[in-house]
């Protein structure tokens, strides 16, 4: 089955999504973002499924958003970042466990995607990266949640930099469960995955809600509230622009 450009099968308990458009490194285009929502649609309603796991096909997890065809209207950039957010905090709104297995590149939004995500399971050959600030721009999910998980200082070092950390940094860091050889990648996360589905769904259930009580308050209504206004500067407009003509932005501040 698929929806969008989301690979959905069921094995056993579990439903297993898997972002498939290798050519643009299953970054968040439109028909990823409603994969993403039918997909879990799906989890949430179907009563056999305990579980989600969600990888990406090819050599990379997620390269982020989609970011070609941008529009700098107001109104689209609103429109924009609203499908977004809803995308990257998909994996803590549903209410059941979500695992990430990430098999290559996280970046932006992949990384974003990742650690909404209850665990990640992470590929030797994983990188993680939020490189957003090469365009000008920041992570509008990450800036509010990865300094939770592996500090203020590290998560503004990879926002100021945009520079990508491997699997094994993650890993030191908290931002990942476990690392394991590329090619166990999937059946480790499986297994995890159906170990989880086998203990009783309302404890599970209540686990993440416990844990994740004090999330989607005030800082998510911030970060998208506040976003639009970035994207307007010129010198966003400038990275946008030099990315996609494939020339480095010559920055303004302003």
């Amino acid at each position: 089955m698929k929806f969008g450009d989301v690979l959905y099968e069921k094995k056993d308990r579990v439903a297993l999504l898997t972002l498939d458009d290798k050519a643009k490194l299953n970054a968040l285009s439109a028909g990823i973002r409603q994969g993403l929502k039918e997909g879990f649609e799906e989890v949430e309603k179907n009563p056999d499924v305990k579980v989600a796991v969600i990888t990406g096909a090819g050599k990379t997890f997620c390269a982020g958003a989609d970011i070609s065809g941008f529009s700098f209207e107001p109104v689209d950039i609103v429109n924009f970042l609203g499908d977004i957010f809803d995308a990257l905090t998909i994996g803590e709104k549903v209410s059941k466990p979500v695992i990430a297995a990430v098999n290559g590149l996280a970046l932006g939004g992949g990384l974003e995607l990742a650690i909404s995500c209850d665990i990640i399971i992470a590929s030797e050959k994983a990188k993680f990266g939020v490189p957003e600030i090469n365009l000008g721009l920041l992570p509008g999910f990450a800036i509010v949640r990865l300094h939770e998980l592996i500090g203020r200082s590290k998560s503004k070092e990879m926002m100021m930099t945009g520079d990508p950390i491997p699997a094994e940094e993650a890993l030191r860091l908290n931002l990942v469960s476990k690392i394991v050889p590329h090619e166990n990648l999937l059946d480790e996360a499986m297994t995890m995955a159906r170990k989880i589905a086998e203990k009783p769904a309302i404890a599970i259930r209540l686990a993440k809600s416990s844990v994740n009580r004090h999330i989607h308050g005030e800082e998510i209504v911030y970060a998208s509230d506040s976003m639009p206004f970035l994207f307007a500067t010129e010198d966003a407009k400038e990275g946008i622009t030099a990315f996609l003509n494939k020339r480095k932005p010559e920055f303004k501040d302003r």
